[in-house]
């Protein structure tokens, strides 16, 4: 049977999503935790290889088993082998022809940026703090030129493999919450560092550095040199994957509609 799988993770301590041959990725955890339920070894296929350090609250996986056993076995039984910073959100039968990376229609960033004269000990690994006063209108205006479909090769990690850097962008949002500030991106698939590339950009504009017409410029140059910064990684978390009804995952693969956990905090 094939299995998918919703998954929330804290990635400070890990190197990202996929194993790697220094330090401990997240799909090592989850794969070790389900080789125990399932009595054999697994492998997992996610929605999004997230970088070192970034977050998940709705990162999806599948993976292909001839163990049987109930939804609910397999959520409890991987969260009861799993570490605290790592949890199964929920679990589904799917059909054969469902891919958690090649189904998905579009993903969903959220970057947090605290934005105060004092930096946050209970935030240190969720936030990027910038000291700087921002202005989320000029940063509001300036993200606006980015949405739709380009060529994001300004915004493109140099280590990037994908075969092509057009993406299709269809909501990039700057919104403040008093001292804290969010950039909300959904796009049917990103290249690497992409979402932290237009943040260190945007934060550029919001500091007054640049002016928000510079993100066209930025986009039109297709040359990673001319845009801004790479954010850091630790203000970034995957919130949702979307796939089509058909296949049987929950809406927004996972997430609540509604509910931001930011906002209920601050």
């Amino acid at each position: 049977m094939r299995v998918a799988l919703g998954i929330e993770y804290d990635g400070s301590g890990y190197v990202g999503w996929q194993q790697q041959k220094t330090g401990t990725g997240v799909q090592e955890a989850v794969e070790a935790a389900l080789a125990k339920v399932a009595d054999a070894v697994l492998e997992t296929v996610c929605a999004g290889r997230t970088d070192a350090g970034v977050h998940a609250a709705g990162q999806v996986a599948h993976f292909d088993t001839p163990a049987r056993r109930s939804t609910r076995g397999w959520l409890l039984g991987a969260n009861a082998n799993l570490p605290e910073d790592i949890n199964v959100t929920w679990a589904a039968l799917v059909d054969d022809e469902f891919h958690a990376r090649f189904s998905a229609c579009a993903r969903t960033y959220r970057y947090v940026l605290l934005n105060r004269l004092s930096r946050s000990a209970l935030f240190r690994q969720r936030a990027w703090w910038v000291h700087e006063l921002l202005d989320e209108h000029a940063m509001r205006q300036a993200a606006n030129l980015l949405v739709g479909e380009h060529d994001f090769s300004a915004f493109r990690a140099a280590g990037c493999q994908a075969s092509t850097p057009v993406r299709q962008l269809t909501a990039l949002t700057v919104n403040r919450h008093g001292q804290w500030l969010t950039i909300t991106v959904t796009a049917n698939a990103f290249l690497k560092h992409m979402v932290r590339n237009i943040t260190g950009s945007l934060v550029a504009i919001g500091r007054g550095e640049k002016p928000p017409g510079w993100a066209q410029a930025v986009l039109d140059s297709r040359d990673r040199t001319a845009a801004g910064v790479t954010a850091p990684p630790h203000g970034l978390t995957l919130m949702s994957v979307r796939y089509p009804e058909g296949f049987g995952v929950p809406p927004g693969g996972g997430d609540t509609p509604g509910i931001n956990v930011y906002d209920s905090l601050l």
